[in-house]
């Protein structure tokens, strides 16, 4: 770990990267592709230390209520964060200043911030989303090593949409030869539907592979199943987008069990939901 003064905190979709690296492990993680142009090992975690003083800034300026996001790089809830409370930092400060939030997270440390989202979410507009791709626990230890596995944080959820915060599930990424099954993808689903969530996003039953992270994938693949990256590399080659053959059956039956319950279940209306902030809570923020 390691501190730096960030200059700028916000991107052009309001969203912010508290931590730059990420201890989870996820062996597809696409955050490990050269593209983001880390010039530290992936694990030690950049912390921009005077993150809350720039949001404060930005928040003191800004006329109209914005959602503000963090989480779509690297996840917010390292365990360094439990310490450092920079994330929370930044929560009190939107809470204060009456924004919305929107946090994309793995881990159940999320949890302790509870009292914030509620908060939020009575002012203006609060919104967990989690990442659930893998159902089984004992792939997850594999390829998700150092973060609650998928059950747990669908109790997480679970615990939001008791304290009444909705909620997105990311279902992504898929991953051909090991959670391309309608086995893992109904369990997925089944926990969305009794989480409550308001939407879960999946561009489609695969995951993206590029230089760098690529790499690391079949390292770590070939691991825990020996040879499994030669099937890759015949049947995808260097291609970024990486879709199961199940593709088409998979998503057909994922489009039809969200409508059946209400879920919103493309990228657009998930992404148009987030980044909503309905007038009525601006209006209720100047009274």
């Amino acid at each position: 770990m390691h501190f730096v003064q960030a200059k700028t905190l916000l991107n052009r979709e309001n969203g912010m990267n508290v931590y730059r690296g990420c201890m989870h492990g996820c062996v597809y993680c696409d955050s490990r592709s050269r593209c983001y142009q880390f010039t530290h090992p992936f694990e030690d975690i950049e912390v921009k230390e005077n993150a809350p003083e720039l949001l404060e800034k930005i928040l003191r300026t800004k006329r109209k209520k914005i959602m503000i996001g963090t989480g779509s790089m690297c996840d917010p809830y390292q365990p360094c964060e439990m310490d450092l409370r920079i994330v929370r930092r930044c929560l009190e400060l939107i809470d204060r200043y009456g924004f919305g939030a929107a946090v994309l997270t793995k881990s159940d440390r999320v949890l302790r911030d509870l009292d914030l989202f509620t908060s939020i979410n009575r002012k203006a507009k609060a919104l967990v989303q989690m990442t659930l791709t893998i159902a089984d626990e004992g792939l997850s230890r594999k390829l998700e090593p150092n973060v609650c596995n998928s059950r747990h944080r669908y109790e997480v959820l679970k615990e939001f949409q008791r304290a009444g915060i909705p909620t997105v599930v990311w279902m992504t990424p898929i991953l051909p030869f090991l959670t391309d099954t309608k086995e893992n993808v109904e369990a997925i689903v089944d926990w969305c539907i009794d989480a409550g969530v308001k939407g879960i996003i999946c561009w489609n039953m695969g995951m993206t592979l590029r230089e760098g992270d690529r790499e690391y994938y079949y390292r770590a693949v070939d691991r825990y199943f020996p040879g499994l990256s030669l099937k890759y590399r015949e049947k995808y080659g260097n291609s970024y987008e990486v879709v199961s053959s199940r593709n088409a059956e998979l998503m057909t039956w994922f489009h039809d069990q969200c409508e059946k319950h209400g879920i919103l279940h493309t990228p657009e209306a998930c992404f148009a939901y987030m980044h909503e902030l309905p007038e009525r809570y601006e209006q209720m923020t100047l009274f």
